[in-house]
């Protein structure tokens, strides 16, 4: 028997706090991991190929779409996104948990090839901090941040297809919260009683 690593869907609208929350979970928790995604678009200045993206052209996303080798892929204002199905079972063979910042469609097609996947939804505290967190350093105008509001409206109503769900209001709760989720899911017996085999035979050995 092997210890297999389990597979976290987390979502979230936009200005939610998602990326913020998983980032400071990757800092405390080191038996986790982020998926890497497969992009078509440029990389940016100060990003890392392998590190923020795998970035590739659209010729080979397209073959890997072909091979079936993404768990879930989309586009996004012209370019593809993608989750590697290879690498993603990989890390789990090995015991290591895994995280996919996804979207809700995203989410669906990982539930179809991998329905033991832990989904965890955050929501915002109210419309008005999500808009506040939106609207940032004020850099937009009104019609760009109700187009934002409209379309976390619309990820936030698919909240009740999840497994779990997060309000975050105050951050180190929020945290506490998310981290807890995993912890729980590491405490299951099966788990345990693989992890602690030599102790209780140890401690029911006559």
């Amino acid at each position: 028997m092997s210890l297999k690593g389990t597979l976290y869907i987390v979502s979230a609208p936009s200005g939610a706090g998602k990326t913020s929350l998983v980032r400071q979970l990757l800092a405390r928790d080191h038996q986790v991991r982020v998926s890497v995604s497969h992009t078509t678009r440029p990389m940016r200045p100060g990003e890392t190929d392998g590190h923020d993206y795998n970035f590739v052209s659209l010729g080979v996303f397209n073959t890997m779409i072909e091979e079936g080798r993404f768990l879930e892929f989309a586009e996004v204002f012209g370019n593809k996104y993608g989750t590697s199905q290879c690498w993603v079972k990989e890390q789990l063979d090995q015991g290591t948990d895994v995280i996919l910042e996804i979207d809700w469609q995203g989410a669906n097609q990982v539930r179809r090839l991998m329905p033991e996947a832990v989904s965890i939804f955050i929501l915002p505290p109210s419309r008005e901090a999500l808009r506040e967190r939106l609207t940032g350093r004020g850099q937009d105008d009104e019609s760009v941040i109700d187009g934002r509001m409209a379309e976390a409206v619309s990820e936030m109503s698919h909240f009740g297809e999840y497994d779990y769900l997060i309000v975050n209001d105050r951050f180190e709760q929020a945290l506490g919260e998310l981290q807890s989720v995993l912890v729980a899911r590491r405490l299951r017996m099966e788990v345990q009683q693989y992890r602690q085999l030599e102790l209780i035979r140890g401690l029911l050995s006559e």
